[in-house]
């Protein structure tokens, strides 16, 4: 196996690579200029090329940020030592997108369940998100994955279709107006005896800090009983990820 066996694509790569190619093309102007001016047009020329060359430098940081073949595994580690799914024949990945949740959970997944993933695999966002590199990188780590394009608002499965469904860092970027829906639709989708796992960052709405006793109140909503909850501290930034296992309550 190579040293990169993934690749889960690049994050706001428009947005960025215009970026890259602004700050290229001010260089290139400022060269130029630099060349063929005098001491004033010089001093510009410096001036225009140095605040290119930073941009550009950032916007490549940021293009590689997270690498788009690394995997920060103890998150998905968190969820997985929680969620206790040895028996599950079905499992179901909500917001897959290019594999990383699906990669990282895979060493908490049973040997041969199906594992589908679902995800609007909009490649405007995520360079390369589609089915294929959900395909790609689930195999790698040694899963055989189905891609099913889906809106998690409106999961495209049947009632109690699946043993254990899990959402990792996707229902933060649902709109506010249809998380409700897609908790419902977790709840839908969960056999009764099945399992929910949900893991997520410090993101909530304004005016809410605690953003465990949000997701818990998300899930208590969708009449999901939480069972167990782990943290984890980002590596880079404020904060920790949450990880919450929930099943389905009795009504």
């Amino acid at each position: 196996m190579s040293l990169r066996p993934y690749f889960f694509g690049v994050y706001h790569w428009r947005e960025r690579l215009a970026r890259i190619a602004a700050a290229s093309a001010l260089v290139a102007a400022a060269i130029v200029a630099f060349r063929r001016g005098g001491r004033t047009l010089r001093a510009v020329a410096v001036g225009i090329g140095t605040g290119a060359l930073y941009r550009g430098g950032d916007a490549t940081r940021r293009l590689l940020s997270p690498p788009p073949w690394a995997l920060d595994r103890p998150k998905y580690d968190a969820l997985g030592s929680i969620l206790r799914i040895d028996d599950a024949d079905r499992i179901l990945d909500v917001g897959c997108g290019t594999g990383r949740s699906l990669v990282g959970l895979a060493p908490h997944l049973p040997d041969d369940c199906e594992v589908v993933g679902c995800d609007v695999f909009d490649d405007r966002v995520i360079l390369g998100n589609g089915p294929r590199l959900a395909r790609y990188n689930g195999a790698r780590a040694g899963l055989a994955v189905s891609p099913v394009a889906g809106d998690a608002s409106r999961l495209p499965f049947g009632d109690e279709a699946f043993d254990a469904v899990t959402a990792s860092r996707v229902l933060h970027d649902v709109p506010e107006e249809h998380r409700d829906a897609a908790f419902a639709e977790l709840r839908r989708v969960c056999a009764d005896d099945g399992t929910v796992g949900l893991l997520e960052l410090p993101v909530t709405p304004d005016g809410i800090d605690d953003h465990e006793a949000y997701w818990r109140g998300r899930l208590d909503d969708a009449g999901l009983v939480v069972e167990r909850v782990a943290t984890v501290a980002r590596p880079t930034r404020e904060g920790t990820y949450v990880a919450i296992v929930a099943t389905p309550g009795r009504t």
